[in-house]
């Protein structure tokens, strides 16, 4: 039986390169949607170039959510689209092509919640850079909450029959490759990405798709 390689992840607004390497190295991305929200973290925003070239955050027209809220039930204001409009304003090269480019459009379609929003531009973009893998939602795993982190990982890798889990650099903070190997699971964790750590949005606006992939692919290295 060929290997299976599992990665899980919490989604984010159109991450960085790096971030895709992780659909580049798995037969199986599992978007963590049953996390708790991140208030300053990266699921709904991203920094990118402005018109002057400054550095700006764009953010998703999110409902403030309580704490505690998982990934799953947060939801849109009722007017994100003009929201998301006035915010993306900032970005004229953006702004410009969201109504004629057919992957950027799909960042005003507010018509679902932001977990199906930021599951499908996850799906897209990959699609878009050829790196061709499949999408589960965490959720639909049903990991015990009463485990500790690497225990709901190992349960969701199981039950996908998975033989190998890849993670993000930041793992070796986090998991031990005995613990892992101890449920027949071998831990791979990528190397620092050495590329530009600016949103893909952007650089899908200035760059050529093939050459992105190609990047990602020589990035996709284990420590």
């Amino acid at each position: 039986m060929p290997v299976k390689t599992v990665a899980i992840m919490q989604p984010y607004f159109m991450p960085y390169a790096g971030y895709f390497r992780l659909m580049a190295a798995a037969d199986v991305f599992v978007i963590y949607d049953c996390a708790q929200f991140p208030k300053g973290g990266w699921v709904h925003r991203n920094r990118m170039p402005d018109g002057t070239g400054r550095m700006q955050w764009l953010t998703l027209p999110i409902n403030r959510p309580h704490l505690g809220t998982h990934i799953a039930d947060l939801t849109f204001m009722p007017d994100a689209k003009e929201v998301m409009n006035m915010r993306s304003s900032t970005f004229p090269d953006i702004s410009a092509r969201l109504d004629s480019d057919p992957l950027l459009s799909r960042l005003m379609d507010f018509s679902r919640t932001p977990l199906e929003y930021l599951k499908d531009q996850l799906e897209a973009t990959t699609v878009h850079l050829g790196l061709p893998t499949r999408f589960v939602l965490a959720s639909s795993l049903e990991p015990a909450n009463t485990k500790p982190a690497a225990g709901r990982v190992i349960e969701m890798v199981q039950k996908l029959r998975g033989d190998v889990y890849v993670n993000a650099p930041g793992g070796r903070e986090l998991y031990d490759a005995a613990t892992f190997a101890a449920a027949g699971i071998e831990l791979r964790l990528l190397t620092d990405y050495p590329g530009p750590t600016t949103s893909m949005l952007h650089r899908l606006i200035h760059e050529a798709a093939p050459a992105l992939r190609d990047e990602i692919l020589e990035a996709t290295r284990y420590q």
